[in-house]
């Protein structure tokens, strides 16, 4: 499932995190967390915490267990964007599934990189007889929002709020798409 994008700056991979990616994708999480901590419910010092094996189960426990996938974006040996996708664990639960941490790096910004990784994950889910997809997204990120809509999501709630960071409390859009 690996897709080439080509994009003004070169051409760029949309593929499935492979255990050997755990350590790059480890450095693009906690830049993620970084950079905009409201954007996203992790942790940074937690996640910092966390050594690149943690990455590298949780690439092979997708794998084996058909729980969920990571898609990176890779540029040359260097990852630029991820987004990750876990499925509910239940029998009452698997038709579902959540996108989280979708992330692209700033200079790689305006080439439909998370459109492109977030059709990526739907396409892994498909077959997995996952029939919706979900997503939270902090209501000030418009251009995040936007991506969603042109990627299919439609508004269904507002969770009041969601996240808390450094003071601040932020609200969440509550989106979703059928596959």
């Amino acid at each position: 499932m690996s897709q080439p994008l080509s994009t003004p700056k070169g051409s760029v991979a949309i593929r499935p995190a492979v255990p050997q990616d755990a350590v790059l994708l480890r450095e693009l999480r906690l830049e993620a967390l970084a950079s905009q901590p409201e954007a996203f419910a992790a942790d940074y010092a937690l996640t910092a915490a966390d050594s690149a094996d943690v990455w590298g189960t949780l690439i092979a426990k997708n794998a084996q267990q058909n729980s969920g996938v990571l898609c990176v974006a890779s540029a040359g040996e260097q990852l630029v964007g991820m987004t990750g996708l876990g499925r509910g664990h239940w029998p009452k639960t698997c038709h579902s599934a959540t996108i989280w941490g979708v992330f692209v790096r700033p200079a790689w910004r305006g080439h439909h990189l998370a459109q492109a990784l977030i059709e990526a994950c739907s396409d892994w889910a498909r077959p997995q007889g996952v029939v919706t997809v979900k997503l939270g997204v902090v209501t000030s990120n418009t251009a995040a929002i936007r991506c969603y809509a042109r990627c299919g999501f439609t508004i269904y709630g507002i969770e009041p709020k969601a996240i808390y960071h450094s003071g601040v409390f932020y609200d969440e859009l509550l989106m979703a798409k059928p596959l």
